[in-house]
């Protein structure tokens, strides 16, 4: 595979996984001292990437690309000797929420139903309450028309959040945020998918105790079965077959 050297990362580390740039520190660590495009990337989302070049292309030009995933922790580690640490959407999420609360920041929540967003804007009045929170929900729909573009851009820029949040799914979310990143009046977008369910908790995340495992994608195959069947059993073990595809090149002379 071709080595795709980190852009736009300006202070924050990164090496060098697979076709990816990964952010290699702590969220403590996060600098954001200009406008950025924050996504993650586990193993479902590079496989789905290598198929999508839209998607790809999203990915490999965030300014922050994070680790979500004991995949591409292993990879890194597997590929190249690397130890990384995963930071999942939720924790680079409630990372922001309190860097806003204690700065008297804003934010913004596009994406899901009006009854998530509702939920949590009151979470958010409780466990932050200095934050000034702005919601939208789009039309739930594979593509948006220039109208709905417009009407999503309309609402962001009126307000001028310093945090833009985006839940609509991968890969849409990302290739929203990418595609708009200039015309979005905010400093951060941070494309963070299923965290709005789990904040408003209409879904479960599984407990710390599982994620310090590793084992956080297997509650959730034992939650939902149908969901999350193909991105595990089937996604999963692609994966592995091209870590080791790239392994083996990297063993090859020249």
């Amino acid at each position: 595979m071709e080595k795709i050297e980190p852009k736009n990362v300006s202070e924050n580390t990164t090496v060098g996984v697979l076709d990816y740039a990964i952010y290699s520190g702590s969220v403590a660590e996060l600098s954001f001292n200009k406008k950025c495009l924050i996504t993650t990337v586990n193993q479902y989302s590079f496989m789905v990437a290598e198929k999508d070049e839209a998607f790809k292309n999203a990915l490999i030009k965030s300014d922050i690309l994070l680790p979500d995933g004991v995949g591409i922790v292993a990879a890194a580690k597997m590929l190249n000797g690397d130890t990384v640490t995963k930071i999942a959407g939720a924790d680079i999420h409630q990372h922001l929420l309190q860097k806003l609360n204690k700065e008297g920041g804003s934010c913004f929540y596009l994406g899901a139903s009006e009854s998530t967003l509702a939920l949590i804007k009151k979470r958010l009045s409780i466990e932050y309450p200095k934050i000034k929170v702005s919601t939208y929900s789009p039309p739930f729909k594979a593509e948006f028309s220039d109208e709905d573009n417009d009407a999503m851009l309309a609402a962001v820029n009126a307000v001028r959040p310093d945090v833009l949040f985006v839940g609509m799914t991968a890969p849409k979310q990302e290739k929203w945020s990418y595609r708009f990143k200039d015309q979005l009046d905010t400093k951060i977008i941070c494309a963070i998918g299923a965290v709005f369910d789990f904040y408003a908790e209409t879904v479960t995340r599984p407990s710390q105790f599982w994620i310090n495992l590793g084992l956080e994608w297997a509650v959730r195959l034992a939650k939902e079965p149908k969901r999350m069947a193909k991105r595990y059993l089937y996604y999963g073990p692609a994966f592995v077959f091209e870590l080791f595809k790239a392994k083996i090149a990297n063993l090859l002379p020249g």
